[in-house]
């Protein structure tokens, strides 16, 4: 059976893990950079990741996004949103689709 995992500070993850997810907090680069991998390689279908830490491990996170799992997606954490969810959905769809569907400069 797949699971889900959530990394990020621990302010902003502990209330996933009320709702059964396994929480990974992680506060510094090289720890975050391995526990991704070793979500990557395990029985996990989605990975929920704060958008601060996303933005650290960018680069790393590439690596995952043509394969078909795990889907690891950003989520805002308790400093905000800063918009790279809603970003990253849109690159998605216009790789997907070939042309941008979502109208406006609101969300760029």
């Amino acid at each position: 059976m797949y699971k889900v995992g959530v990394m990020g500070d621990r302010d902003s993850i502990y209330g996933f893990a009320v709702l059964g997810l396994d929480t990974y907090p992680v506060t510094d680069r090289e720890k975050a950079s391995e526990t991704l991998r070793q979500l990557a390689e395990s029985d996990y279908a989605v990975v929920y990741i704060t958008e601060a830490l996303a933005a650290e491990l960018e680069g790393e996170i590439d690596r995952y996004r043509a394969a078909q799992l795990p889907a690891i997606i950003p989520i805002p954490g308790v400093m905000g949103n800063t918009g790279m969810g809603l970003r990253n959905v849109k690159k998605s769809v216009e790789q997907a689709v070939g042309s941008d569907i979502i109208f406006g400069s609101e969300y760029e």
